[in-house]
């Protein structure tokens, strides 16, 4: 009788596997889906041991990003500003500015007179008759050496004297002691002492010098004054109104007959003084070179204006006409 084990050994010669045998049916059952069976599976290449169980991996919940602020290793940034700014719900806190504004100091440009003591005022140079008779501010440097008016090189007068019609020729600062006999024009300052520049003078000083201008003038009687400078008549209208002068109030040019100057009132008892009505104002820029306001067009226009009313008094005068025309209104 031959082994039965002999029947399932595989044929070599064939080449084909064996028929599964009962044994093998019966392990398949092993490895069979089963409804209901909960248990992973795991393969055992995947574990050093078929008993171990797989590690468990915890994943830490995310941290919200509003909660952390990051700190720059150059942060100079101190431990108290680090707590206050970590509230998530808070904004961020600035500091208040001030609305108050700042006091600056700033410092007075006023020169005592006895900074410039060394230097000599400069005389007038006025008479009777005048045409024009011209107030400046003071005396310069250059002035007070040379001892003739508006004689510094960056000065504008002797030329917009001419440009404008004023003088027929162009004159030097040389010549300023012969302008009444010449063309009937004087000159004089508000302030007598000399000094750099005008933001040296103080508003007293000028103030106390309107009184002496309005005296001089009620004793030559020119026909007309030109004021040279802005300040000139702000000084002026502050000691005549009790106020400064307002923005809408000031103009260049010729001024109402009410602001005339050096009046004289008559007492109509047969006093010797008679009554005058004054003369007339011309206010006209200023012709420093520091005074860049206006534009040289600008300043040309104002100070035309004036020339043209001296042309036409001084073709009167040599016609002999008696009829003056007033200022502000030339005859065409």
């Amino acid at each position: 009788m031959e082994d039965s084990t002999t029947e399932l050994a595989p044929s070599k010669e064939e080449g084909t596997p064996p028929p599964p045998s009962f044994t093998g049916r019966l392990k398949l059952q092993d490895f069979m889906f089963k409804a209901g069976d909960d248990t992973i599976r795991r393969s055992p290449r995947l574990s050093t041991s078929s008993t171990s169980p797989l590690p468990t991996v915890r994943i830490a919940s995310p941290i919200p990003s509003s909660s952390v602020k990051r700190k720059s290793p150059f942060s100079t940034t101190t431990k108290t500003d680090d707590t206050n700014s970590s509230s998530s719900s808070s904004p961020t806190k600035r500091p208040k500015l001030s609305t108050s504004p700042k006091k600056k100091s700033v410092p007075s440009k006023y020169a005592p007179p006895s900074v410039y003591a060394h230097l000599p005022p400069l005389p007038d140079a006025i008479s009777p008759n005048l045409l024009v008779l011209f107030i400046g501010l003071n005396p310069g440097i250059e002035t007070s050496r040379t001892q003739h008016a508006y004689a510094h090189p960056t000065n504008l007068f002797w030329r917009l004297l001419h440009s404008s019609g004023v003088t027929p020729r162009l004159c030097s600062p040389t010549e300023d002691r012969k302008m009444p006999e010449l063309y009937q024009l004087g000159l004089t300052n508000i302030v007598s002492r000399p000094s750099r520049n005008g933001a040296e003078l103080s508003k007293a000083e000028m103030d106390d010098g309107v009184h002496i201008l309005e005296q001089k003038v009620q004793d030559f009687k020119p026909e007309s004054v030109c004021i040279v400078g802005k300040s000139i008549w702000e000084s002026l209208w502050r000691v005549r109104h009790g106020k400064g002068i307002k923005s809408h109030e000031f103009r260049y040019g010729w001024q109402e007959e009410s602001e005339n100057m050096g009046k004289i009132k008559g007492d109509g008892d047969g006093d010797e003084k008679e009554e005058w009505k004054g003369s007339r104002v011309f206010v006209a820029t200023s012709t420093s070179g520091l005074a860049a306001t206006l534009k040289p067009h600008e300043k040309a226009a104002v100070w035309r204006e004036l020339g043209a009313w001296v042309e036409r008094r001084r073709v009167e005068i040599k016609e002999g006409n008696k009829t003056v025309t007033p200022p502000g209104l030339l005859a065409e």
